[in-house]
């Protein structure tokens, strides 16, 4: 076992300034949804450069993101959402809350996104909606989901949690045509607030919804309510809801995780770099780059594939690498393995022969902006060293 200092798979960068305005909400008094939540939606969609008609609205997760957006496009029993099985388990899960079923497809083996002709080919008269999920921060081939989407009278929640900022076409995820984008601001994402998430949408009905939908189905903002100079006591429940809303303590983070989060993605993309450039002689898969000039991948992961002709298993390279104290991880063990996904829809392995093979050779090297270049070194020599 090495001596050197254990390098976590992934660390948070947390500054002074979000401390300090962690602080300040604390003093403030004003510690779960409020005044700094409201502002941190705000400056959401002024960093994508939406227009007025384009709307943020900050939840406590991705997960709870991907379910408002559902929910509120009338997902529900005797439904299809069709999603990919190489992703982790809330993509479809939500799906299953409203008593619908999810259609899983394969990936495309060369980028590892969902695949437009699985897709097309998973479609019945029960499919109501398509989630694609930006795999790493890649972006999917949204031109072609678009069309499929066009063609059948599908809506389309993209499933963003991998993917800020990642461009498609020159034009940031969040911006497309989408029903609904919903991006993660968990611990490990290119972004933090803890635990969180922001769904993104510019349909006003839909929106709407989700907003009464976070909060217990009550008919007015809670931060209306308690700053309203007038007496507001009054609130109707017109539906059923959740408890989705985000902390003014998370959003005071996010405020200035956001103003730093095009010098987090250069960062990443150095690594990204210098991974590729140290790594491009070895027996392995390297991640995929976009397809389309100047476009940017987030690089929320680094994902290597084992060649055909590896010498050893993925498994043993995964060993040699925590031997030396690197961690690394797996992105992911596909649903269709899972259980639970499994025995619900009798799903075997030979199904998805893209995901499967890619899951059995890949795994997740460290790539956070508090690596420091010796750091990144390491995880090279230790790579190196396991594929000898």
């Amino acid at each position: 076992m090495s001596q050197t200092p254990f390098l976590p798979f992934a660390l948070p960068e947390i500054g002074e300034e979000e401390i300090a305005e962690v602080v300040d909400t604390l003093r403030s008094g004003w510690v779960t949804t409020g005044p700094k939540a409201r502002r941190f939606e705000q400056e959401f969609v002024a960093f994508l450069g939406g227009d007025d008609s384009l709307q943020a609205i900050a939840v406590n997760s991705a997960t709870a993101g991907l379910h408002l957006a559902l929910e509120a496009l009338g997902i529900g029993p005797g439904d299809e959402v069709i999603t990919t099985t190489h992703t982790f388990t809330a993509t479809a899960e939500v799906v299953r809350y409203l008593g619908a079923d999810v259609k899983l497809v394969d990936i495309d083996p060369a980028t590892l996104n969902i695949d437009p002709a699985a897709i097309e080919a998973a479609i019945t008269p029960r499919t109501k909606a398509i989630m694609p999920v930006h795999y790493a921060g890649l972006a999917v081939d949204m031109d072609a989901i678009f069309a499929i989407a066009d063609r059948h009278g599908l809506k389309v929640v993209e499933d963003a949690a991998h993917a800020l900022p990642t461009t498609y076409k020159q034009q940031l995820v969040g911006l497309l045509r989408s029903d609904a984008v919903v991006f993660s601001f968990y611990a490990n994402k290119t972004m933090t607030t803890g635990e969180g998430g922001m769904l993104v949408t510019r349909d006003a009905q839909l929106a709407a919804r989700a907003k009464v939908m976070r909060l217990h189905g009550i008919n007015r903002d809670a931060f209306d309510r308690f700053t309203a100079k007038v007496p507001s006591w009054y609130y109707e429940i017109v539906a059923p809801g959740f408890k989705y809303n985000l902390t003014d303590i998370a959003a005071a983070l996010g405020l200035h995780q956001l103003k730093r989060l095009k010098g987090f993605q250069a960062r990443r993309e150095q690594i990204a770099a210098r991974y590729d450039e140290a790594l491009s002689d070895l027996p392995l898969i390297l991640p995929p780059r976009p397809d389309h000039e100047g476009d940017v991948h987030s690089w929320h992961l680094y994902v290597v594939r084992l060649s055909d002709d590896t010498p050893v298993t993925r498994d043993a390279v995964i060993d040699s690498l925590f031997a030396d104290g690197i961690g690394v991880s797996v992105h992911y063990i596909p649903l269709h393995l899972h259980p639970y996904w499994k025995e619900r829809y009798d799903l075997k392995p030979e199904q998805f022969p893209h995901s499967q093979k890619a899951y059995e050779r890949m795994l997740t090297l460290p790539l956070y902006t508090r690596m420091t270049d010796d750091d990144v070194e390491r995880v090279i020599t230790a790579v190196r060293k396991a594929l000898a």
